[in-house]
């Protein structure tokens, strides 16, 4: 169950809740100084003239307090969903909201999950781009180790992504700790090079942004595509909320990471009025010669953790989009037999990796990855931003003109931000939305193919009350045991029954027919799980509600109908699943080759038995052939 943010914490816990929130929420905007600021200047496009230094550090400055601090730290982090965050939960609370208008729901949920399916390639991007940098730091420190660059960092990914398997729980309490190390470093970097010149914290100053921008407009547009590099990771803060609460995010943001960040920040523009010269990696300049190669070696571990941290993130969601009915059933392991949430998926972990690997091999340098890597940072704000409308004014029931102002201030902001973007498309935008787009298809394919398939079983269905009182008429064998019956669409008769009767002849003692059905909220209590219904002759309809983080443990589950006079016994029940194979067909329905791939989809999902948590030596599985 997600952390109450409301709760009362003791210090001891609340300081816990905070270290684990520098380790796994801002391990991603904390790598940003390796490569953000050095992205600005790193075309040309930029001299290196004081006014523009000025310029862009303000302008970094602005972005991390409006974007950051004012947009998620104070409101959106306020949008939790029983606790919950991330886009998915606000999918869930803005559909719910507009539950009344069906059309707007439809686009809405449209645009919620093309934002997820975007978080793909965001996933893809970061951890190539953030380890990429921080190995890069070895070109600074030994000029001739320029081509070991690229295979050190495919090394560094290939152990990473090998490890999942085993669970982050053994090392994931050092994440804190590291992480809390690597910001102390990044101020006390950035501090030095201030005191040598305090005059460059005049630019906090908005009066140099403003100057900047107006002064220059083509040159600040440009350059917004690169200053959001400083707000990546943004997404995380609400995104872990149900880990951690809300207050001990806003806890570490205000008393260190967003204090760290500005510092190296401004030391970094510090030693560039001075060394211009070291426009090629600032970040790495700014630390005296003895200490680059420690410096690369915990600038690795930090983004070793910050690309753990969306690794897991990964994980996570496509579990979630699993049980919202937007991708096929995937294997997933448990890797904790204490926390639910640590899980590992083979084909996501192994799809990541490759995608990870071309962008690497293919980009082979953090400046280039960097050109695709706002699009899809942008993107995903943008669509928060556009949640958070309906939130507030569906949800919250707040005034019309007050949702406008409130959104529409960081809209306009979103969609500057984004727009500097659109222009590196070409430059390699194109990857990361290319993978989100792939993403999207799947996720539409697969859910009109479900309905589709449910259309179709719908139609070919048996009313299940008439059903029970005939074949109780004349009723058939009864043996002992309890038989539960998986049933995609309540009320009907399940093929599986059907099959039973008609090969077998016997009927069990008890009949359980249950659907499983997922809600647009993340948890559904346990009192509120079950829904059950007589049907007589010792026969039951039982409907298991889940939310979306809920874990789907069927049987788990019916151990409560005790309470309402069913006792199962776990070695006297047996489990009937229906296997459809999906016959594409030429007609109605969607075009043929998403047809076939829904099909294909269908047919290499895992089986429902391992998603059900069902126990594998109590399962009979019965096939039938259905046409869409």
């Amino acid at each position: 169950m997600p952390h109450s943010s409301n709760a009362k914490l003791s210090a001891s816990q609340l300081a816990a809740l905070t270290l684990g929130a520098i380790g796994i929420v801002y391990g991603d905007i904390g790598t940003s100084p390796l490569y953000a600021l050095k992205e600005v200047f790193a075309h040309g496009h930029l001299k290196l003239t004081p006014e523009n230094i000025y310029g862009i550090l303000s302008m970094m400055f602005w972005t991390l307090t409006v974007v950051v601090t004012l947009k998620y730290v104070t409101l959106i982090l306020r949008a939790d969903n029983n606790g919950e965050g991330g886009l998915i939960a606000m999918l869930a609370l803005a559909s719910t909201a507009v539950k009344d208008r069906p059309l707007l729901r439809g686009r809405l949920l449209a645009i919620g999950i093309f934002g997820t399916a975007i978080f793909f390639g965001d996933g893809v991007i970061t951890p190539a781009i953030s380890v990429l940098s921080a190995v890069e730091g070895m070109e600074v420190a030994a000029p001739g180790l320029e081509k070991a660059i690229v295979p050190v960092t495919l090394i560094v990914l290939t152990l990473l992504f090998m490890v999942q398997k085993h669970g982050t729980g053994g090392i994931g309490k050092f994440f804190g700790p590291i992480t809390m190390l690597w910001f102390g470093v990044l101020a006390v970097l950035g501090l030095q090079h201030i005191i040598e010149n305090p005059a460059v914290l005049a630019a906090m100053s908005p009066h140099y942004a403003l100057g900047f921008i107006f002064n220059h407009p083509h040159l600040a547009f440009v350059a917004l595509g690169a200053v959001i590099l400083c707000a990546t990771g943004a997404e995380a803060l609400y995104a872990d909320m149900g880990h951690f609460g809300k207050r001990p995010i806003r806890l570490a943001w205000f008393g260190l990471v967003m204090p760290s960040l500005l510092l190296n920040y401004f030391g970094q523009g510090a030693m560039l009025l001075e060394h211009p010269e070291n426009v090629a990696n600032p970040f790495f300049e700014m630390a005296p010669q003895w200490a680059l190669y420690p410096l690369v070696g915990l600038a690795t571990c930090a983004t070793v953790i910050a690309s753990q941290a969306l690794i897991s993130a990964a994980f996570s969601v496509t579990k979630q989009i699993i049980q919202l009915g937007y991708l096929p059933r995937l294997r997933i392991l448990h890797t904790s037999e204490h926390e639910t949430g640590q899980i590992y998926i083979p084909f996501v972990n192994w799809a990541l990796y490759g995608c990870i690997v071309m962008a690497v091999i293919f980009f082979g340098s953090s400046g280039k990855l960097a050109a695709a890597y706002g699009i899809t940072v942008t993107i995903d704000m943008l669509i928060t931003t556009v949640m958070t409308f309906f939130v507030i004014r569906f949800a919250w029931k707040l005034s019309l003109p007050l949702c406008i102002f409130a959104t529409g201030f960081f809209f306009t902001i979103d969609v500057a931000y984004f727009s500097a973007n659109v222009i590196k498309v070409i430059d390699g935008g194109w990857f990361p939305l290319l993978i989100g787009f792939t993403m999207f298809g799947l996720m539409m394919t697969w859910k009109d193919g479900r309905n589709l398939l449910s259309e179709r079983l719908r139609s070919d269905a048996i009313d299940l009350h008439p059903f029970l009182e005939a074949v109780f008429s004349s009723p058939p064998l009864r043996v002992a045991g309890t038989a539960v019956f998986l049933n995609a669409d309540a009320g009907t008769t399940p093929n599986a029954l059907l099959h039973n009767l008609k090969h077998n002849k016997v009927l069990h003692q008890q009949n359980l027919f249950v659907t499983v059905k997922s809600h647009e909220v993340p948890w559904i209590k346990q009192s509120e799980q079950l829904e059950i219904e007589p049907l007589g002759n010792d026969c039951w309809q039982v409907m298991l509600h889940l939310g979306f983080k809920n874990e789907p443990d069927v049987p788990a589950a019916l151990t409560h109908l005790k309470e309402h006079g069913v006792i199962l016994d776990d070695m006297e029940t047996s489990y009937f699943l229906s296997r459809d194979i999906v016959i594409p067909t030429i007609g109605s329905g969607m075009a043929p080759w998403r047809e076939k791939l829904f099909a294909s989809m269908h047919r290499n999902a895992a089986g429902a038995a391992d998603f059900l948590s069902l126990p594998t030596n109590r399962v009979v599985e019965l096939g039938s052939k259905v046409e869409i």
